[in-house]
């Protein structure tokens, strides 16, 4: 007997649950609690006799208190700590091609890698000096966009298999700023100019040497080196995690959006309409208004040229995609269509005989460096600052993508930096905005590229053009360039095929698609990335508006409780109402969570405290009405048992299921404490289930609990043991406090 109330003594100073097991007419139930040692020396033969329920407790880990000067000061030391390890960790993390490129594996790797990077550079060349046109810059920037930022990204990026430079969505939003500063500045024409007249009083000349062309590209610089600089100090100021708040349906709504805009920019020069690009709001209705208006200009040149160009390169680019498994390259049929395009147009005189437009004389070499106007960035800030974000967001979403299919990790905030420094760098020798361009690594992943050794092998590729082949493409017509961007938007025109599967899986993300989509198309493409950005943050917080509010019920004899709506079989509890609220409970929702709390447990304490009013009213009214003295009693008893032997009878004991409830603010605390305190004065008892720990601690510092660990008869750590306490309790009709 003395070795048993021993043992009983530790388990009850250690508050592990003891498991009874009693047995009546042959029945046999399982109870969790914990027994007194008296109660089990009280039973014959040492057994457990029935006692009280005692809720299963927790003894909570002490916390210690950090001061936050004290935190500031260690983490400020650590990061301004010198020593040669920290100093050797900063060049290595800065530079990730000093880790990998000791290791590499010359006879493994140098093959495939050669192999991709020959690939994409024979691909870069039309694409690069296509794109130029949509950035509205000469050419030869394109080939210096491309042969920069593959170098750059080769010592600084993290990724092995992405392609970092030339992306059309980004060159249209380079050439709308060029186009509108161009403008501003006074070349409304294509024709050279050398004195830009300002709007209003504003008069910059410029030295004769600096025509249109001239000024696009001093435009678009200073866009790309204001847009690095502020990839770099997001870089420093560690927020590449705001890559996650643009969801893959915004990215791609905008992009999809954006190749509208790019399609509808790119007819004029496949009509051969000379054409100002349109500016401003609804840019993608007034330049099909103005294509319309001006088609019975068309060039049938080039309307020719470009119809046989689109016949060749749509039925091959699908061939493409159709046999890239079989294919150990693609075939580079774009270079094709441009060499004989190109020869096409020199041997026939395509621009003196029927005025088309070309290329023009397209220089060797590279030009001498020079500085962003820096008069332009006040006007350019905003501009580059969404280039800058879609930049990142597409480097650091197929980053993370082909690392994680091929088993490596990329550092979000080293893209940052080598995005940044791609634009930065390269913007001193003329080039324009780049990022990571999806069509470009899937065929550098798919020809065997291992590292970013292939990038250098494609620099190396457009040295060669640039140096000794670009002339050779003086005579190449502009809607030829035009084809080959049109072509490469299949992509992302695909898209709208999967709008009803999309719909089918998920409508919200369906929605933040088209709003992000149409608006990027027919109002304004940086303006489409912000709604779409406003539109998907509301559907987050209209998901916890329209949190799920679940009554649940018991699966059986088992300690399962899941929803009553959803489940067959389930057997509510007389006394006891279970609910779940499946959201944070926070200052937008506080009241949607009382309402719906109130809708499940069928009873509303507003209006039922209302309802005792009014017939405390009434039966105040009777006890003064004359001649109705003999029945005041039996009113009396009639609405005192009303009021208390109504709902809240029926409802004794009121579960909150506070598992899915990740965070309470002082609004959601204040929702809580209200709940208590109204159903407290219907005589229900209000039970907290399943708290996480910072629910609990919101629950502490907001008063409604005592005990920062939680209050034993308030708060329990599974449903289960909530409901076994309440079921242990007697039946309460009035104030609980009376009986708990």
């Amino acid at each position: 007997m003395e070795a048993r109330n021993k043992v009983a003594n530790d388990f009850i100073s250690n508050r592990v649950i003891i498991q009874v097991e009693q047995h009546k007419g042959g029945g046999r139930r399982w109870e969790s609690g914990k027994m007194a040692a008296e109660d089990i020396d009280a039973s014959p033969g040492g057994q457990a006799g029935p006692g009280p329920y005692v809720p299963f407790e927790l003894e909570e880990q002490e916390k210690k208190e950090e001061n936050w000067k004290e935190l500031v000061k260690q983490k400020a030391s650590k990061q301004c700590a010198c020593s040669t390890g920290r100093a050797k960790n900063l060049v290595l993390g800065f530079f990730p091609i000093l880790s990998w490129l000791p290791r590499y594996r010359f006879r493994d790797w140098l093959l495939g890698d050669a192999m991709s990077g020959l690939i994409v550079g024979i691909l870069l060349v039309p694409q690069s000096i296509a794109y130029s046109l949509l950035a509205g810059q000469d050419p030869i920037y394109g080939l210096y966009t491309s042969f920069f930022s593959s170098i750059i990204y080769t010592f600084l990026g993290t990724s092995r298999h992405i392609s970092v430079g030339i992306f059309g969505v980004l060159c249209l939003l380079v050439g709308q700023v060029v186009d509108r500063e161009l403008g501003v500045a006074g070349y409304l024409t294509e024709s050279n100019m050398t004195t830009l007249a300002g709007m209003g009083n504003r008069t910059v000349t410029v030295g004769p040497a600096c025509d249109r062309s001239c000024y696009a590209i001093v435009v678009g610089a200073t866009v790309t080196f204001t847009a690095g600089v502020y990839q770099v100090l997001m870089g420093l100021l560690q927020v590449g995690f705001v890559s996650v708040y643009l969801s893959d349906s915004l990215l791609s709504g905008f992009a999809t959006g954006a190749s509208i805009t790019i399609l509808t920019s790119q007819l004029k020069y496949l009509l051969g309409l000379k054409l100002p690009r349109a500016q401003g709001l609804g840019s993608l209705v007034k330049t099909w208004y103005n294509l319309f208006s001006h088609i019975g200009q068309t060039n049938v040149c080039d309307l020719v040229t470009s119809l046989l160009c689109l016949l060749v390169l749509v039925p091959t680019k699908e061939l493409n995609d159709r046999f890239k498994a079989k294919l150990k390259a693609p075939i580079p049929f774009e270079l094709f269509v441009v060499i004989v395009a190109t020869l096409a147009s020199h041997y026939g005189d395509f621009k003196e005989r029927f005025g088309s437009e070309i290329s023009g004389a397209i220089p060797t070499g590279f030009l001498p460096p020079q500085l962003p106007d820096w008069t332009l960035i006040p006007n350019i800030a905003l501009d580059a600052l969404s280039i800058a974000i879609v930049g990142f967001a597409i480097t650091v979403s197929l980053s993370e993508m082909f690392a994680k299919k091929h088993g490596y990790v990329v550092d979000p905030n080293q893209e940052m930096y080598a995005i940044g420094f791609c634009n930065i760098l390269p913007s001193f020798f003329r080039c324009f905005s780049t990022s990571a361009a999806l069509t470009k690594t899937l065929v550098k992943e798919s020809t065997g590229c291992q590292t970013q050794v292939s990038g250098l092998v494609t620099a190396l590729v457009l040295l060669l053009v640039l140096l000794v082949i670009a002339p050779l493409f003086f005579s190449l017509q502009k809607c030829v360039l035009a084809v080959i961007i049109v072509v490469n938007l299949r992509g992302a025109l695909r898209k709208f095929a999967d709008v009803p599967g999309m719909w089918r899986v998920n409508r919200v993300d369906a929605t933040v698609w088209l709003v992000t989509m149409a608006t990027s198309a027919l109002v304004n493409t940086e303006l489409g990335l912000l709604v779409g950005v406003l539109v998907s943050a509301f559907c987050v917080l209209g998901r916890t508006q329209r949190a799920p509010a679940l009554q649940l019920g018991q699966a059986g004899h088992l300690d399962l409780y899941v929803d009553l709506a959803t489940y067959k079989g389930l057997k509510t509890l007389p006394g006891v109402s279970i609910f779940r609220y499946e959201a944070p409970v926070y200052y937008a929702n506080q009241a949607l969570f009382k309402k719906a709390l109130y809708r499940c447990v069928g009873l509303d304490p507003l209006k039922e405290k209302a309802r005792r009013r009014k017939e405390e009213k009434q039966r105040r009214r009777q006890e003064a009405s004359p001649g109705e003295g003999d029945a005041g009693p039996q009113s009396r008893d009639a609405v005192s048992t009303k009021i208390f032997l109504g709902q809240g009878a029926s409802v004794q004991t009121l579960v909150i299921d506070c598992g899915p409830i990740v965070f309470l603010d002082t609004a959601g605390v204040g929702a809580m404490k209200e709940v208590r305190k109204d159903y407290r004065e219907l005589g229900v008892r209000v039970l907290l289930a399943r708290c996480t720990s910072s629910v609990l601690d919101s629950l502490h510092r907001g008063g409604y609990l005592e005990h920062k660990g939680g209050d034993t008869e308030q708060v329990f750590f599974t449903i289960d043991d909530a409901v076994s306490y309440a079921r242990s309790l007697p039946s309460q009709n009035g104030d609980c406090e009376t009986y708990c």
